[in-house]
């Protein structure tokens, strides 16, 4: 059941990185389109500055909730290297408590808050604010429901992964 779980979980998180990436190429191709429309044809259009903006706005928060890995996270390794695997489970289970609380305290007024801004579209293509901000509301779930497993894995005495500086990479 673990495999077929895992397996079911890797083929999602492939399809989340396949979507990220045509984000990034409609990104990509929108940044073109305005040196060509602002630097060959001297037209000026707006619209495709505001695709970028919705599109980078998608591409980080979609990409920290479903595709980058919890090792891949930007933090403070002085410490979470130099710990003991007991150490990195009290760090562990602190930090989930804390952000979990700050997620959960904060997501009612997350939701009224893009709710609220159904009032407002964008100039160019009209996007309304609550659809372009819904992504915040996937995030903060995704973000409480990630800290809730690793909360509980550090509870359950599985040590999350020591730093080791010869796998470092991009995080991409």
């Amino acid at each position: 059941m673990k495999a077929k779980l895992a397996a079911a979980g890797d083929w999602l998180r492939g399809r989340a990185e396949n979507l990220l990436a045509l984000m990034l190429l409609g990104m990509f191709v929108a940044f073109l389109l305005q040196i060509l429309f602002r630097y060959v044809l001297n037209l000026s259009i707006g619209w495709t500055n505001e695709i970028s903006v919705v599109l980078w706005i998608w591409i980080v928060l979609f990409g920290a909730a479903f595709v980058v890995r919890e090792v891949e996270e930007i933090r403070f390794d002085f410490f979470w290297a130099s710990a003991s695997d007991g150490s990195r489970r009290i760090m562990q289970a602190i930090c989930a408590i804390a952000l979990i609380a700050m997620f959960g305290i904060s997501l009612p007024a997350v939701i009224d808050y893009v709710t609220f801004m159904k009032v407002e579209s964008t100039a160019y293509l009209k996007i309304r604010f609550d659809y372009l901000y819904s992504i915040y509301i996937v995030f903060t779930v995704a973000m409480i429901v990630r800290y809730i497993w690793l909360g509980v894995q550090a509870v359950r005495g599985r040590a999350p992964e020591a730093f080791d500086p010869t796998k470092a990479g991009s995080g991409v």
